[in-house]
């Protein structure tokens, strides 16, 4: 079995969406859908656009086993709606991997390659942010990962439900 994590580009919009949607139809299958609600991904204009930025924007890598994709990573600047960066950092916009290959390490090897990016580029830090709702299990997975919770927010979604969101750190 060969891993190989190569840059991402326009091309693999498509496959980023596909490995959303199957992210999200696994979450709506154990009725875990606070993070992403119900809709396939790749149907919201709002991911849409944003895959495609990730696409063109540089910060997109993909990780092949045995040269089909099965997960991707970006890294970027953090969210306007978060609090900025203390030290030099990179900052993981999207982890996500497929579920039909879960628990190879896919995940871990791409937060690997963020740290080595991170370091490369003289960062203290790796930070990112996710879903911190219901059992908190995404949160404790990249605990395991090295990450430390650091701040929470809860952003206002349209209904008057508020998404929790947990900010993570992993210190170099």
């Amino acid at each position: 079995m060969t891993w190989t994590i190569r840059a991402g580009g326009p091309a693999d919009v498509p496959t980023v969406l596909a490995l959303l949607d199957g992210a999200g139809e696994w979450l709506v299958a154990r009725g875990r859908t606070g993070q992403w609600g119900t809709g396939r991904q790749s149907e919201s204009p709002r991911r849409l656009r944003q895959a495609e930025s990730w696409g063109r924007d540089g910060g997109l890598s993909l990780i092949d086993r045995d040269k089909t994709p099965v997960g991707a990573l970006v890294l970027g600047a953090v969210p306007d709606t978060l609090p900025p960066a203390t030290v030099p950092e990179v900052y993981v916009l999207l982890l996500v991997t497929s579920r039909e290959h879960a628990g190879q390490g896919i995940g871990a090897r791409l937060l690997a390659h963020a740290e080595a990016v991170a370091r490369e580029r003289g960062a203290s830090q790796v930070r990112l942010d996710c879903y911190g709702g219901d059992d908190r299990a995404l949160v404790r997975y990249y605990e395991r990962q090295g990450f430390t919770p650091a701040e929470a927010v809860e952003f206002p979604l349209p209904g008057g439900i508020l998404w929790p969101c947990q900010v993570l750190v992993r210190d170099l």
